[in-house]
Parts: C-alpha cells; sequence; structure tokens
C-alpha cells in the first residue's frame, strides 16, 4: 500500500514537473514574441508647456520637455517650427548629453547648456540622421534646439546664458515652470 502511494507521488509529481515544464515554455515564447515598447510616441506629441526664455535681446518661447516620453519624442514628427521657437530639454542633473534627428525632418541648431543657463556648444543636426551628436563635456543639463541657424542669425554663441522671466534657470521650479519657491525667512540674527 506505502508503494502504491510512493508510485502514485511520483506520477503526479512527474505530471506537475511536465505541465510546469510547458507552461513555463509558452510564457518564453509569448515573451519573446512581445516587443520591447518605444520610449518615444510613433506621431507628433501635442505641444507642450511653453516658457519664455531670453537670449541677449531675443524673446524665445520654448515648450519644455520634462518627461521621459517628452525628451525622448522630442521634435519627431513636427513639419514646421517658427523662427523665435524652440524646444527646451530639462534633464535631473548633468550628464553627457547626446541628441539625434529620428523621425525628425525639421533643421535643428541644439544648444547644449550648463545648469545655470550657459551654452557650452552650439550642433546643428542633420534632419533624419540617427547618429547621436554627443557632447564635449559632462556638464550638459538642458538642450535647446532652435530652427537651424538661429543662434548664428542673432549672434548668439557659446558663453551667452539663457534667461527666463524669474531670473537665471536655478531661480525656476522646472516642475511647475514657475518661480522656485523662497525659502522663509529665517529668525532674526542674535546680537
Amino acid at each position: 500500500m506505502q508503494t502504491r502511494f510512493v508510485v502514485l507521488g511520483l506520477a503526479a509529481l512527474l505530471v506537475a514537473a511536465a505541465g510546469c515544464h510547458r507552461a513555463g515554455h509558452s510564457a518564453d515564447a509569448a515573451e519573446t514574441a512581445r516587443e520591447p515598447r518605444p520610449l518615444h510616441l510613433d506621431h507628433a506629441q501635442p505641444r507642450l508647456p511653453t516658457l519664455k526664455l531670453w537670449l541677449g535681446g531675443q524673446e524665445i518661447t520654448a515648450e519644455v520637455a520634462r518627461r521621459t516620453v517628452e525628451i525622448a519624442t522630442g521634435m519627431m514628427f513636427r513639419t514646421n517650427l517658427a523662427e523665435n521657437e524652440g524646444m527646451l530639454f530639462v534633464f535631473a542633473r548633468p550628464y553627457r548629453a547626446a541628441f539625434y534627428m529620428r523621425n525628425t525632418t525639421v533643421p535643428l541648431t541644439a544648444a547644449y547648456l550648463a545648469p545655470d543657463g550657459t551654452i557650452l556648444e552650439l550642433h546643428d543636426l542633420e534632419p533624419l540622421n540617427e547618429k547621436p551628436v554627443t557632447a564635449a563635456t559632462d556638464l550638459v543639463q538642458f538642450v535647446l534646439e532652435m530652427p537651424r541657424g538661429w543662434f548664428a542669425r542673432h549672434g548668439v554663441q557659446t558663453g551667452a546664458v539663457v534667461r527666463t522671466p524669474y531670473g537665471g534657470f536655478a531661480e525656476v521650479d522646472w516642475l511647475t515652470l514657475g518661480p522656485r519657491a523662497q525659502p522663509p525667512p529665517g529668525p532674526p540674527p542674535r546680537p
């Protein structure tokens, strides 16, 4: 009797193991059939929230890309860009930026900006060219894309500082695009 239970137990174990193997196998097949979801949209994104910027005497209206999908989609699938309009890409911390033009037919110039809004580098980007244009420095926290040649037409060069309605980039709350909240005043100084 005990032998019969052992045989039945072994048979049940083999059936269960065979069933698990098939289930695991089909899950593997389903997983490999599933394609990874791209980070960017497959169409032009709606107009993003804007922020006025100034470079020298020039006023710019910049759409602000802050979220991953906004940054990854950028100017893809757009068909035009007005002369004093652009897109500002905001990153959490400085890094070595590398931008390319997948699905982007509008000729652009990209300004790689330091955390304080200083233009570190200017790069013309070729429409539909997917070869990344990598920054020479790892200090880039913002990228401002403008119509091709905009910076040259307006005499803006590296070293220029982008300003906002609130002053420098440090004065902007990049989540709300409003002024950064000032810390409450501390206690009066002791005599």
